[in-house]
């Protein structure tokens, strides 16, 4: 007799799943969370949010790209939840807002209920290093689209900013200094090329590199920087953030110019900061021009601010005092809106 399983989709898997992550979701909860997981919606009370003069809703959706076939030749996955809930948080915070809540999608070829629960306990991990609820999420299982040990992970994230608090970029002016956060490494971005240049082989993701400190696959595997407690930290200290933005795909290139106005041009310099080494690694393994090696990845820096230039010791002080560490990275003069590197 023919049934749901024998087609490949494990019901009881499911609800296995669901018992295994609940222990983890339930670490991320927010007072305004009503309900529990199992409902066919998250609800989040908005009634904080009635204090607010002109409260504006901000929203980021993301996944982790191909760096998730990192974590399957690994066959580690308790912090690639991590990078999914970052990639959506930091757009939210790049836009002055405080991310409410959280809910992830997993598709995977066959449901493991250890592995969901894994990947599910790294994105509870985000959530908690965000200030997000985790209120809900989707496991897929998707027999004979994917590969029964691959999977994909995607998430969605809702903030809320006052709206004379929101960072639009309007204000910025040239004099104002560029200041750079440090990123983690790789983050989530650039990852085909990546594989290009590394084999994919657990044998070579398992041996140790020298100049890294750690084995190839713990490098490329590092999970993506949470900012927002540093913006908060920032914000809190009372300087304005004129300008803020979180350098993904597209490298500082096409990233910095996104939060300028016209007319401003973001002049860095490369030197100002420490490039963590699986860049050089990159650069002399792939034979990568550098033009393309910024115009790919984060280069060491995972978000960019524009402050006023008398504010930028205190905006370092306030990022190192959220455990992060930041760099004066370069300056804004007028010029065609863009970046320039030198």
């Amino acid at each position: 007799m023919m049934d749901y399983k024998s087609a490949g989709v494990d019901i009881e898997a499911g609800y296995k799943s669901v018992e295994l992550m609940k222990e983890h979701v339930k670490k991320t909860m927010r007072e305004e969370v009503l309900g529990g997981l199992g409902g066919f919606s998250g609800a989040f009370s908005l009634k904080k949010i009635k204090e607010m003069e002109d409260p504006v809703l901000l929203s980021g959706t993301d996944g982790c790209g191909t760096k998730v076939k990192i974590a399957f030749l690994m066959d580690r996955h308790d912090t690639i939840g991590i990078d999914a809930v970052a990639m959506c948080v930091n757009d939210v915070a790049c836009a002055g807002g405080e991310p409410l809540f959280f809910l992830d999608y997993i598709a995977c070829g066959k449901n493991e209920p250890e592995k969901i629960a894994s990947i599910v306990k790294g994105v509870a991990e985000g959530c908690t290093m965000a200030g997000a609820a985790l209120i809900g999420g989707e496991t897929a299982e998707h027999p004979g689209l994917m590969p029964e040990d691959e999977y994909d992970l995607a998430g969605f994230c809702v903030g809320v900013v006052d709206r004379k608090d929101l960072i639009d970029g309007h204000a910025i002016k040239a004099g104002d200094a560029v200041i750079g956060i440090a990123s983690s490494g790789l983050h989530s971005n650039g990852f085909s090329l990546v594989r290009k240049v590394f084999p994919m082989t657990e044998e070579n993701l398992h041996n140790y590199v020298d100049c890294l400190g750690m084995t190839l696959g713990e490098a490329l595997l590092t999970p993506t920087k949470i900012y927002v407690k540093a913006l908060q930290s920032v914000q809190k200290a009372g300087v304005t953030i004129k300008g803020c933005s979180h350098i993904t795909g597209g490298g500082f290139y096409e990233n910095i110019p996104r939060m300028l106005p016209d007319g401003a041009l973001a002049k860095i310099s490369k030197d100002s900061y420490p490039m963590p080494p699986i860049f050089k690694l990159l650069k002399t393994s792939g034979n990568i021009a550098e033009e393309m090696m910024y115009n790919t990845f984060n280069m060491g820096i995972g978000m960019a601010l524009v402050v006023d230039a008398k504010d930028e010791k205190k905006t370092i002080e306030a990022i190192g005092e959220a455990g992060e560490k930041a760099y004066r990275i370069g300056e804004i003069v007028a010029g065609e809106k863009g970046i320039e590197l030198c």
